[in-house]
């Protein structure tokens, strides 16, 4: 914890060393034209100045390749230079983010980038923080036969579960137990499968399920809305990917048949450290306390915006609080340890600031009249699709749902735009909605880093002692050929004909 503070505080230092010196040229200049305009001439003037703050120069297409580098090592690491990658991701990640977040300052002079990477980054582990450690107070024991019915009712409750505490909550809180119902059978496909369902598909019913729905509504998407127009598509996946799950794990889950059979069963279900639910809920209550949603909640001012932090220190309270005063037969009982979340953290720090020209690029071409040309059903959802699984969805979906907007002349800015998007007042604007929507939750399981819990989750597996696939084995032999043809039917049902 004490190593991603002092990121956090390097990379406030050179936002600061930046944002200085270019806030002193503004006064400078807005003093000189006081003494050598008019009043009107001075109006026109700041407000192109503001127009040029904003206009930064374009991040040169070459400063992607740190981005690349980093998912290039995080799929081999693991897998040929295992000892390095283990000792140094750290380092790797931290370095490759201080490259591109020192171009964007230095040589673009770009501190609204870096000053959003950092605020978005602050949100997202503040809340996979909180989520994993209050959920890791809590054990559930099931002391039953491990069938593929078990397994299959397991990963569609947690589907459920994952629209009432977020796909972080759910898969923290079920995926010790899911390997506990399997031990001495449990394989790579369960892992996988549950990454599929319960950390990804699952939660596309609520704004609360996934963190690109959560922006959405904080945009001006009406709550209820993905539940009306998300459910159908979530019911097809989910069925399919059950039947598909059920007979791989009645055909490859028999392995110590004989041996499960000589095993006795109490078919009980035991529940400790239940007080850990009110720390959830804490955390999901406070999700809400947004500035931008809330005109009574304090807030951090930059370059017109508000920026949230009573709700960042409320869950990193509650991480603390929670871990502090658990049941320790549930910390034990979890083998709970901090390996996992800081992993993510480490890796999440290069993601968020490494991307960042990646996500500018793709996002002038959308709202370019090229890129505007191009928006359809089908390739809003193919496109968000895509960079969901190699991106952060939530950013990716706030691109893609601004070009969107773009072609039918609103503003993604404007709350009463993007209601009104939503709600189909503009010319077939809910589908376009739709198809973004679907894409960033459901394309987010093709890698381990589409979503935070995947990797979470492959992380608490891995110290379970099983042999999970490399980046690409996980592609290669799941997310291809399971995963996509679910995503194919997705698309010719509700997209392709569109």
């Amino acid at each position: 914890m004490k190593n991603i503070l002092a990121v956090f505080a390097l990379i406030l230092g050179l936002t600061f060393l930046v944002d200085v010196p270019v806030a002193k040229a503004q006064a400078d200049t807005q003093t000189e034209e006081v003494d050598t305009t008019a009043q009107g001439d001075k109006i026109q003037s700041v407000a192109a100045h503001i127009h040029d703050d904003h206009d930064h120069e374009i991040a040169p297409l070459w400063l992607v390749i740190p981005f690349v580098a980093l998912l290039l090592m995080i799929a081999t690491g693991p897998l040929f230079y295992e000892h390095f990658w283990h000792h140094n991701y750290p380092k790797v990640a931290v370095v490759l983010a201080v490259i591109v977040v020192s171009y964007y300052l230095f040589i673009l002079h770009n501190v609204h980038g870096p000053v959003h990477a950092l605020a978005e980054y602050v949100q997202f582990i503040a809340l996979l923080a909180s989520l994993y450690i209050a959920s890791g107070g809590i054990l559930i024991e099931i002391d039953k036969k491990a069938t593929p019915l078990a397994n299959v009712s397991i990963l569609l409750i947690g589907a459920i579960i994952s629209n009432l505490i977020g796909t972080t909550g759910a898969s923290m809180l079920l995926i010790r137990p899911f390997i506990r119902l399997n031990k001495g059978n449990i394989q790579p496909y369960h892992i996988i499968f549950f990454i599929f369902m319960v950390s990804n598909i699952g939660g596309s019913l609520t704004p609360i399920g996934d963190p690109p729905l959560f922006l959405g509504f904080l945009k001006g998407v009406p709550f209820f809305w993905t539940l009306e127009y998300n459910w159908p598509a979530w019911i097809i996946a989910l069925i399919i990917l059950a039947v598909i799950f059920y007979f791989i794990d009645k055909k490859f889950g028999r392995a110590n048949e004989e041996e499960l059979e000589e095993t006795s069963y109490t078919n009980k279900f035991e529940l400790i450290g239940s007080r850990n639910f009110i720390w959830l809920l804490i955390v999901i209550l406070s999700v809400f306390l947004d500035p931008n949603v809330i005109d009574w909640v304090p807030a951090i001012r930059y370059d017109g915006q508000k920026f949230s932090f009573l709700r960042e220190i409320i869950m990193l309270s509650v991480a603390y609080l929670s871990y502090r005063f658990a049941d320790q037969k549930a910390i034990k009982g979890n083998e709970f340890n901090f390996e996992p979340i800081r992993e993510v953290a480490f890796i999440f720090v290069g993601i968020f600031g490494t991307m960042m020209p990646a996500l500018e690029l793709v996002g002038n071409f959308a709202k370019s009249p090229e890129g505007a040309a191009m928006i359809t059903p089908n390739t809003l959802y193919w496109g968000t699709g895509i960079l969901s699984g190699f991106l952060d969805n939530a950013p990716t979906y706030l691109n893609f749902l601004a070009a969107a907007m773009a072609s039918q002349g609103a503003e993604i800015s404007n709350v009463e735009s993007v209601r009104n998007f939503a709600l189909n007042n503009y010319d077939g604007s809910a589908f376009e909605l739709m198809a973004i929507s679907i894409a960033a939750v459901f394309f987010g399981a093709m890698t381990y880093i589409g979503n935070g819990p995947n990797f979470m989750v492959k992380s608490i597996a891995e110290q379970s002692g099983i042999k999970m696939p490399s980046f690409f084995g996980y592609i290669i032999r799941f997310s291809l050929p399971i995963l996509l043809p679910v995503l194919l039917i997705t698309w010719l049902i509700f997209f392709a004909f569109a």
